[in-house]
């Protein structure tokens, strides 16, 4: 998957993403890379908006996931399951977010689930960064449900 076309995906079916800014920094075969300003996500205290920082994650988790699936011919409905995030230090510049998936190893295993029974889960984690410095870290369960009609 190309970098902008999930650019323009995500600002197409996710607006929040556009509201907030967010650009799409890298997709390599395994993580994609986020960013988002500080204007547009501040709180009242001049730093990132918690909100802010949690949608980055999920949105660098699920752009994770959607591009690897995109790219093995498994188009996919993707929903969150269950997150948690962890706020390390205040976010005072611009915050970038990559996901990956959290056990490599359990790839395969998420493929074959999600090819015979039409449904799978797996668990994906993302960093969160501002500058050189970690600021948050990320993990969810995201389930993808295969779709009708999918090109082979």
């Amino acid at each position: 998957m190309e970098r902008d076309d999930l650019e323009i995906y995500l600002h197409q079916q996710i607006p929040l993403t556009r509201a907030m800014g967010v650009s799409v920094r890298a997709v390599t075969s395994g993580t994609v890379t986020l960013a988002a300003p500080l204007a547009p996500n501040l709180n009242p205290k001049g730093t990132g908006f918690g909100g802010s920082a949690s949608t980055l994650c999920i949105v660098a988790a699920w752009s994770t996931l959607y591009a690897r699936l995109t790219d093995a011919g498994l188009p996919s409905e993707i929903v969150i399951h269950t997150n948690t995030m962890e706020y390390l230090r205040p976010i005072q510049g611009e915050f970038v977010a990559t996901g990956a998936i959290s056990a490599e190893s359990d790839w395969p295993g998420f493929l074959k689930t999600l090819e015979s029974r039409k449904k799978a889960r797996i668990e994906i984690e993302a960093g969160l960064r501002c500058g050189d410095e970690a600021v948050g870290a990320f993990r969810g369960r995201f389930v993808a449900f295969l779709r009708e009609g999918r090109a082979d």
